[in-house]
């Protein structure tokens, strides 16, 4: 029955051309959806050549990477899940640590018959993202990680202290139901807050994702992320522990968000860091200025 419900809800937001959209993947993209750990993983396929896989944070879903895709398509294969809880992937009632969804990465791949990887990640992206390169080193060729911390790592506990991040502790079903139906407002202030500009992140954009975020089960899964934080930092200070990581990393921050703090956090998991700090840009790096974000990694995995 739920895999029946996705369905309708796919083709629901697939026939609303009266809505405006983010940009669409090229026509060439493929979509299916994988078993993974008792989830189901909407995934974006297309390209050809070494595999860059591409995970994306809170606020959003797959969608954001559609500029990027289209670029690194050229010569990579580019697979791009939504992960659990959120997008057009299914919402079940657990495993939303990111030791968990690293292994629905895995699963992916496996399903892709796809071994070694590049990987780039954003926000909460990043977490899942470390959590996989941190468990299967020998997977991840190049890692590049955008604008947000890793629990238990680094500066993690003074980053914490920042009134910004209130939205860590914010969950529950109390807070459920005070953003039931209002979705849109409480996005909008992650959008406006996080941003050097609120004007950095159009307003077909925020109708795209506040749509996602409406969905049956969505908030409780974007809560349920955020809920998962203290189990998350406490595998991470096992995996840093275990060794840093080997591959050569690129840390993104935005100049009105992390700035050159995304290079003091990975220095602290990964032993070859490069950093790169995006200009006129705040946490959303993609909608804010994508075409330097975009040659920043394309750079890199060149």
């Amino acid at each position: 029955m739920r895999a029946i419900v996705l369905t309708m809800v796919r083709l629901v937001l697939l026939a609303t051309p009266a809505v405006a959209q983010v940009q669409p993947f090229p026509a060439s993209f493929k979509t299916r959806t994988i078993s993974a750990n008792g989830a189901q993983i909407f995934v974006r396929v297309g390209g050809q050549g070494p595999a860059v896989v591409l995970l994306h944070g809170y606020g959003e879903t797959g969608d954001m990477w559609a500029p990027l895709a289209a670029r690194l398509a050229r010569d990579h294969t580019v697979i791009v899940p939504d992960l659990r809880g959120m997008g057009l992937s299914s919402h079940p009632a657990g495993g939303y640590d990111k030791k968990t969804q690293a292994g629905d990465v895995a699963a992916v791949l496996d399903a892709l018959t796809v071994d070694k990887v590049e990987l780039v990640t954003h926000d909460i992206g990043n977490m899942v993202g470390y959590a996989f390169a941190a468990e299967q080193p020998e997977r991840v060729t190049k890692f590049a990680l955008l604008d947000a911390p890793l629990p238990g790592v680094g500066p993690w506990d003074e980053i914490l202290k920042s009134p910004l991040l209130w939205h860590f502790r914010f969950g529950g079903p109390d807070m459920e139901r005070l953003v039931k139906g209002r979705e849109r407002i409480y996005l909008d202030r992650f959008w406006n807050e996080f941003s050097a500009d609120p004007k950095g992140f159009d307003e077909a954009s925020r109708r795209h994702y506040a749509r996602l975020y409406a969905l049956p089960g969505a908030m409780h899964s974007g809560f349920e992320q955020f809920k998962a934080f203290d189990q998350d930092a406490i595998d991470n200070r096992a995996f840093v522990a275990k060794g840093m990581l080997p591959m050569p990393v690129l840390a993104v921050g935005g100049e009105r968000s992390f700035g050159p703090t995304m290079a003091v956090v990975m220095r602290a998991a990964a032993t070859n860091v490069q950093e790169v700090v995006i200009p006129h840009s705040g946490h959303w790096l993609m909608e804010e200025n994508p075409t330097a974000t975009v040659s920043a990694i394309v750079h890199f995995l060149q």
